[in-house]
Order: C-alpha cells, then structure tokens, then sequence
C-alpha cells in the first residue's frame, strides 16, 4: 500500500491529478485526507479513533497523521 490509495488526489488511472511522482512510501507534503478513502461506506465510519487507529497501522506519521486526525475530527463533529 501507498499513501496514494488514502488520497484524495490519487485517480482511478492510477496517476497523481496534481502530477506529483507516486510516493514509495507512506508521506507525501500535498496528501488530502477524505472519509471515502478510509471507508468504502460512509456508515462504517465508528470514530475519529478507528480513523486514526487505520492510518497508524497503514505506517502514516507526521504530517499525513496530522490530516487524518483533523478529517477524522470533523466527520466525528459533523455526525454529532
């Protein structure tokens, strides 16, 4: 897994929509978080910690964790 497959700039042909190189790893500085990545069905979403909880496991730190965290935050937010 890449980061690419959480972001939301990442396109069905398998290409950055921002012309960025495909990351090797999981950072990337212009990774945009978004719930549909993280749950195919947006009524599997739990918590803002399953959301953080996933991203730890997928090896996400840093700055990326950081987005998540802050997507997670408001999607738990706006269900409440």
């Amino acid at each position: 897994m890449i980061i690419c497959d959480l972001c939301v700039h990442y396109g069905v042909s398998g290409e950055c929509r921002l012309g960025l190189r495909l990351p090797k790893g999981m950072s990337c500085q212009d990774f945009g978080a978004t719930l549909e990545k993280f749950c195919a069905d947006p009524k599997d979403f739990v918590s803002e910690r399953q959301i953080i909880g996933m991203a730890t496991f997928f090896g996400m730190k840093g700055t990326e964790l950081k987005k998540v965290k802050q997507m997670a935050s408001r999607e738990e937010s706006a269900r409440l």
